[in-house]
């Protein structure tokens, strides 16, 4: 592993946690699969879970007055099944099988976005049995590679939620999935104390985007804030599916 090229990812993944926590949930889907680039999907998904609880501090304090409490009542319960069949499941998925399903997931999600970009949506009331399909889908994909975000955004985003309403229930319910996750993801071995070093310095990017992502979602147009991560959504994507599928 050269030691550049990892804290240079580490880094870039930090600070993408942090924008996910300050109002820009997209983002967050991306933090593994850079890491991936240098590391194992496996072990970037353990050393970043601390990072992603840490930021979930900052992110409920800055929108403690903007959610959707019908909607996190629904994602509640389909999380908690999500993430129990991630962690029953755990043993099952090699790290390829990892690499694969997030670059599928992560490409998928930015082709749909870039194919619909010049479309109206159209508003769909909120279903329960549609919210915990969606969300138990979340659970598990966040389990597995922190990529809840595309299965989340398809049941909420038709919903046109005021813009700080959705950001605020995004970052609420992102921080019950990787409340959930600690535990699981200690029993199988992938919060590993040697990391402590390093997490604790990935705090600091991840803070900083944080507060980045809170200012920026106030004043940049939704279409090109989210137009920028789904291009390097779809790109980081397009490499972990070569690897993946070992072209």
């Amino acid at each position: 592993m050269d030691g550049t090229l990892f804290w240079t990812l580490g880094v870039v993944a930090a600070f993408c946690v942090g924008l996910s926590k300050g109002g820009a949930p997209a983002f967050g889907t991306l933090a593994v699969p850079i890491l991936s680039l240098t590391i194992s999907p496996i072990a970037a998904a353990g050393l970043l879970l601390p990072v992603f609880v840490f930021s979930d501090v900052f992110g409920i304090w800055a929108y403690r007055k903007h959610a959707n409490w019908a909607l996190l009542k629904i994602a509640a319960v389909g999380i908690v099944v999500g993430t129990g069949v991630g962690w029953a499941t755990a043993h099952l998925v090699s790290e390829q099988m990892v690499r694969l399903l997030i670059g599928v997931i992560g490409f998928l999600f930015a082709l749909n976005f870039l194919l619909r970009a010049q479309l109206k949506p159209v508003e769909r009331p909120a279903t329960v049995p549609g919210g915990l399909f969606w969300t138990a889908v979340a659970g598990f994909t966040s389990f597995v590679s922190h990529a809840g975000a595309p299965p989340w955004q398809v049941w909420v985003l038709p919903q046109k939620l005021p813009k700080m309403v959705f950001a605020g229930t995004s970052t609420f319910a992102f921080a019950i999935m990787n409340a959930l996750k600690i535990v699981p993801y200690y029993v199988l071995g992938q919060l590993q104390a040697d990391n402590l070093r390093i997490t604790l310095i990935l705090f600091v990017p991840a803070l900083v985007g944080v507060f980045v992502a809170y200012r920026l979602i106030r004043i940049l147009p939704e279409r090109v804030f989210y137009g920028i991560v789904t291009w390097m959504l779809l790109i980081v994507s397009i490499k972990l599916i070569w690897d993946g599928a070992g072209l």
